[in-house]
């Protein structure tokens, strides 16, 4: 099982980037895909996540309005849209593949596969 993120950089206060986690070796209709972050000297924490089997999907609260996560099952990938970005957005941004699902209390998934980060830094 592979999860690769890509999609990282370094952008100004107010700009966008996307990041894809591309997957391989599992079943991709099965899982649930999150993100991820991990801002120095702080716990990793989840940004969003979504079904690929129902396209459920969940937030942090922080981010709402702002990022937008979407799948494309044939090509075994999730996008994570991210815009309007602040310097508290800067972070390691991982990816991951879990058991589960997300209903409307929030996600409730067993998370087994994880990717390297790839690092987003928003400049002010």
């Amino acid at each position: 099982v592979q999860l690769q993120a890509s999609g990282g950089g370094l952008v100004q206060a107010g700009g966008s980037l996307r990041l894809s986690c591309a997957a391989s070796g599992i079943t991709f209709d099965d899982y649930v895909i999150g993100w991820f972050r991990q801002a120095p000297g702080k716990e990793r924490g989840g940004v969003s996540s979504i079904s690929t089997s129902d396209i459920n999907t969940w937030y942090l609260d922080s981010v709402k309005g702002r990022f937008t996560i979407s799948s494309d099952n044939a090509k075994n990938t999730v996008y994570l849209q991210m815009n309007s970005l602040k310097p508290a957005d800067t972070a390691v941004y991982y990816c991951a593949a879990g058991t589960g699902g997300i209903s409307d209390y929030g996600p409730d998934v067993w998370y087994e596969y994880w990717g390297q980060g790839t690092q987003v830094t928003v400049s002010s």
